[in-house]
C-alpha cells in the first residue's frame, strides 16, 4: 500500500512540473513574438494649401486658347500693331510649348516655355505692316506636348488702308533726258489731316528735292532733281519721304533708270563642259539710247575666254566668243571667268562666264 502510493505522488510531481515547464515556454515564445513585430508607419496628413506640380511624363497636358484668329482691323503702311494670344493648360500633365512657328512680318514672344495644370499663359505678336495698301492674312503655329493638338494654327489678319496718298508710286528714269524725266510727286492727305514733310532722301544721294520741315498743309507736290552722274552708279534704287502724319509716317517710292549699255546675254554659262573642249557663244553689246559708240578692245581675267570675231551693227557690236574650260584640279566642278569690254569714252563693262563640269569628265582632266 505504501508502494503504490509513493508511485503516485512520484507521477503527480513530475506532471506539475512538465505543466510548469510548457508554460514558461509559451511565455517566452510570446515575448519573442512581441519583440519581432514591425512598428506601425505613422500616418501624414498632407497639408491642403501644398500644391502638388504633377512631374514631367505624367498627367495629360491641354493647351485651349480663348481665340485662334485676331484681327487688328484697319492698320496703316508699314506700322508696328501688337496682339495677344491667351491660353491655359487645362489638362492634368505639364504642359510644355516646344517652339512657335512665325511668318515673314511677324515677330512673337512668350514669358515660359513649361505651365502646370490650370497655369495660364499669353503669346504676343507683333505685325509690321507693309507699304502696299491691301489685306493681310499671317498664320502662326505653336508647338507643344499636347497629344491630342500638338500643332495649333493661329491666324492674324489685318487691312493696311492708306491715309496719304501719293504719285508716282515708281519711276522710270532715263539718263539721256534732262533730269533723267524725272516727274513731279504729289502727296496728299486722304482723312484731310495737315502734316510735314520732316526729310527726303534716296538712294546714292542721287534725288534730291527741296521741302521745308516747318511748312504744314494737306497737299505738297515736289519737284526733285536728278545728279545724273551719281544715278548711273544707282540705276536702281528708292526713295523715303518722312511725314508728320497721324496715321503715315513714311512713303517709299522705288526707281529704276535705263543703262546707256546693256550685254545680251548678261552671264554666259556652259553646261556639260570638258576640259580644253571649246565651246562658241554669241554676245551682243547694244546702246539703250541708239547712240553710236566705238568698242576699243576686250580681255579675259584668266584667260579662258577669247573674243575670236567682233562685228559691227545697229546700235552696237556682234561679239563671237570661245570659251574653253581649263583642266579639273581636284574635286573641281566649275569654273568662272569675266570678259572686260572696253568702250571709248565710257567705262568698260563685264561679262561673266560659269561654267559646269560633266560628272564623268574625259581623260583631258586627269
Amino acid at each position: 500500500m505504501k508502494r503504490n502510493y509513493l508511485i503516485l505522488t512520484v507521477l503527480t510531481i513530475s506532471s506539475l512540473l512538465l505543466l510548469q515547464a510548457g508554460c514558461q515556454e509559451k511565455v517566452r515564445q510570446a515575448e519573442k513574438s512581441k519583440t519581432t513585430l514591425t512598428a506601425p508607419k505613422p500616418i501624414v496628413t498632407p497639408s491642403k494649401k501644398a500644391e502638388i506640380i504633377p512631374e514631367a511624363g505624367q498627367g495629360t497636358p491641354k493647351i485651349t486658347f480663348e481665340k485662334v484668329v485676331h484681327d487688328f482691323g484697319e492698320v496703316a503702311p508699314r506700322t508696328k500693331n501688337t496682339g495677344e494670344f491667351k491660353f491655359t493648360n487645362t489638362g492634368d500633365g505639364l504642359l510644355k510649348i516646344t517652339k512657335v512657328d512665325r511668318c515673314c512680318g511677324t515677330v512673337t514672344r512668350l514669358s515660359k516655355n513649361e505651365y502646370a495644370p490650370g497655369e495660364s499663359g499669353t503669346l504676343t505678336v507683333e505685325y509690321q505692316a507693309s507699304q502696299q495698301p491691301g489685306s493681310m492674312r499671317r498664320n502662326i503655329h505653336v508647338n507643344s506636348n499636347d497629344k491630342e493638338s500638338p500643332r495649333v494654327e493661329l491666324t492674324i489678319k489685318a487691312k493696311i488702308a492708306t491715309k496719304v496718298d501719293y504719285e508716282p508710286e515708281k519711276l522710270s528714269l532715263m539718263l539721256k533726258e534732262e533730269n533723267a524725266g524725272c516727274p513731279d510727286i504729289t502727296i496728299k492727305s486722304i482723312d484731310n489731316k495737315p502734316f510735314s514733310i520732316k526729310q527726303f532722301k534716296s538712294t546714292g544721294n542721287c534725288i534730291t528735292a527741296d521741302a521745308n520741315s516747318l511748312k504744314v498743309a494737306t497737299k505738297f507736290i515736289l519737284s526733285p532733281k536728278v545728279d545724273i552722274e551719281k544715278l548711273q552708279n544707282n540705276l536702281n534704287g528708292f526713295i523715303e519721304i518722312t511725314l508728320t502724319h497721324p496715321s503715315a509716317n513714311k512713303i517709299t517710292i522705288t526707281y529704276n533708270a535705263l543703262p546707256v549699255f546693256k550685254i545680251k546675254p548678261p552671264v554666259i554659262i556652259v553646261f556639260n563642259a570638258e576640259p580644253q573642249k571649246p565651246v562658241k557663244r554669241d554676245v551682243w553689246v547694244l546702246n539703250n539710247y541708239g547712240e553710236d559708240f566705238e568698242l576699243e578692245s576686250t580681255s579675259s581675267k584668266k584667260g579662258i575666254v577669247k573674243v575670236l570675231s567682233q562685228e559691227k551693227i545697229n546700235n552696237g557690236y556682234h561679239l563671237e566668243v570661245e570659251i574653253t574650260p581649263p583642266n579639273i584640279e581636284k574635286e573641281q566642278k566649275f569654273f568662272t571667268d569675266e570678259l572686260s569690254v572696253e568702250i571709248k569714252g565710257n567705262k568698260p563693262l563685264g561679262i561673266i562666264c560659269r561654267g559646269f563640269y560633266t560628272r564623268n569628265p574625259g581623260p583631258a582632266s586627269r
